[in-house]
Parts: C-alpha cells; structure tokens; sequence
C-alpha cells in the first residue's frame, strides 16, 4: 500500500509540478476558436445544522483529459451539469496573462467562479514562479494559492517545520495581492513524524489561522484518520474541501478511489455538519481521480449524488 500510495503521490506531484509552459499554447487556439463559435451561435457526533448555500465545484484534475483537450469545452460541460466553481491546478502556470484573461471571461460568461488554485510550492516561494502565480491568480478572481506539492526532499519533522515557516511567510506577503496560502493534503501527510506527530498536525500548528487547511476527504480516509475528528481539531481554517471517497479494495476492482462519491466509506453527513458547523468551509470541489465511467459522467453522477445528499440533510 506504501508503495503503490507513494508511485501514485509521486506522479500526480509530478505532473502538477512538471506540466509546463507549453500547455497554454497548446489550448490557445482551441480556446479562440470556441469562443468565436459560441459567440457566433449565440464520528463524533455532530450536531445537525441547516443546509448553508455553500457552493460546489471541481477539482479540474478531474477531468485532465478532457482539460488538455479542450478547455472551453470543459468548462463549458462544468457548467452545465451544474458546477458553480472549478479549482485549475498546476498547468495553469504556464498560461500568458492574455491567455487567462480569455479564460476569466469564459468564466463570467458561463457563471463560473475560481476561489483557489492547486500549486507546486515554488508558487509560494519568492521569485519569479510566485510573482506570475500572483497575477495569474488575480486575473482568475482566485482567493488562495493552495501548495499540492512541497518542496523537494521534505521528509522529516524538520522539514516539515521548515516548509511550514515557508507556508507561514508567504501569508503576510500575498495579502497585499487579496490572496492566502493554503496546503492540500495527500496520504503521506497523515503518517506520524519521528515524535508521533502527523504531517498535517506539524502544518496546522506552525501556520498562522489565515493558512488554509485544505482538506482531502479521501486520503484521510485511506489512512485510517477521523475526517470529523480533524475538522474538529481545526475550526475556521478548513475553507475548503475536496469531496473523495475512498473504499477498501484496489482500483482493478473499481474501489480505493475508482469509486463515485457516495459510494465509499466517507460518513458524508457527518463531515458536512463538522465543515459547516466547526470547519468554516466557504465551497466545496468534487475529485473522483477516476471511475468505470468517462470523466465528464463521472463528474456528474457525483454531482448528483451530492445533491442527493443535501436533499436529503434537509428533510
């Protein structure tokens, strides 16, 4: 399991951190044309409380083929099946400024909204990879910048103190900008350091309250952790959360994450009372890596699912 979590961490890690600046011209023309066409075609227990208007969006890692293939057309499908928000990850660094200006009107236009991006940690690190994901970010009406990824060869509890001093200083300097910083976990970062704490547990306590604490439902799920118990443990700093679902098996035989939400072990009812009551959570995001259906009717089986779940919290 180790291994098989760290090849998979590992990968999407390095996909977020080596998808480069040839992705922007690679959907530019696809962009441009589709904008010209459509214009021309014109456990413990929680106590229960009221269903908030939260919003609820996606994960565009979701949908990676579809996004590499055409992302006008993704984002237009987002909206239809009834999205509010997408969430763009690391290829979006490799945008021109012109280029996200057009995505940013593709998205006022559809009703789409972007609160926070998924980064490597060079995008909260000074320099010239934090001054573009500042402007990017800006231009997308993007809130946080969310680190999916440290930095290279972080792996003890030293480490982890030095990369959330990193996190903690980059707060005041994106301020300024109407940004934050924010961390996304991933199964690693629930396995204990070398004094018991959890990787998670290290971040929470060494960032100030304004650092987001995204949470991924699912990883915590595979590592045995207490989803309900950790929002808990971490009240107004969860503002956002990857709705994952996670069951015991592998993916050959459509479990571990091949699974739609709703169909794993995820005490879904419970960890949205904790969000919404304890956690502070401002939107939601779908992220089903992957499942027997194709990545658009995933995303929407999910969604519907989802909405059967609120339907149901307020009867």
């Amino acid at each position: 399991m180790a291994q098989t979590e760290s090849r998979r961490a590992l990968s999407r890690r390095r996909f977020l951190a080596l998808s480069g600046a040839g992705t922007g011209a690679l959907l530019t023309a696809s962009f441009v044309s589709s904008r010209l066409m459509s214009r021309a075609l014109a456990t413990d227990a929680v106590p229960p409380v009221p269903v908030a208007k939260v919003p609820i969006g996606i994960e565009l890692y979701a949908l990676r083929a579809e996004l590499a293939r055409d992302l006008p057309n993704t984002l237009r499908t987002v909206a239809k099946i009834g999205y509010e928000v997408v969430e763009f990850y690391a290829p979006y660094l490799g945008w021109t400024f012109p280029f996200a200006k057009g995505v940013r009107t593709q998205l006022d236009d559809l009703g789409l909204r972007c609160y926070s991006t998924h980064n490597p940690a060079a995008s909260v690190t000074p320099g010239d990879v934090m001054t573009k994901a500042i402007e990017l970010n800006q231009i997308l009406g993007s809130r946080s910048i969310i680190v999916a990824s440290p930095p290279p060869n972080t792996n003890g509890l030293e480490d982890w103190r030095r990369v959330s001093g990193l996190f903690a200083s980059a707060v005041p300097l994106l301020q300024p900008h109407g940004l934050t910083a924010g961390f996304h976990n991933h199964l690693v970062e629930w396995s204990p350091l070398a004094d018991g704490m959890r990787v998670m547990d290290v971040i929470a306590a060494n960032t100030p309250a304004e650092f987001t604490l995204q949470f991924d439902v699912g990883t915590c799920l595979e590592a045995g952790a207490d989803p309900v118990a950790w929002i808990k443990a971490n009240p107004g700093r969860i503002r956002s959360a990857h709705l994952k679902d996670w069951a015991p098996g592998t993916e050959a035989d459509e479990k571990s994450f091949r699974v739609l939400f709703g169909e794993g072990v995820a005490p879904w009812k419970d960890i949205v009372a904790a969000l919404e009551s304890v956690g502070g959570v401002e939107y939601y995001l779908m992220e089903q890596e992957g499942s027997r259906y194709s990545e658009f009717e995933t995303a929407q089986r999910c969604l519907e699912s989802w909405r059967a779940l609120r339907s149901e919290v307020r009867r």
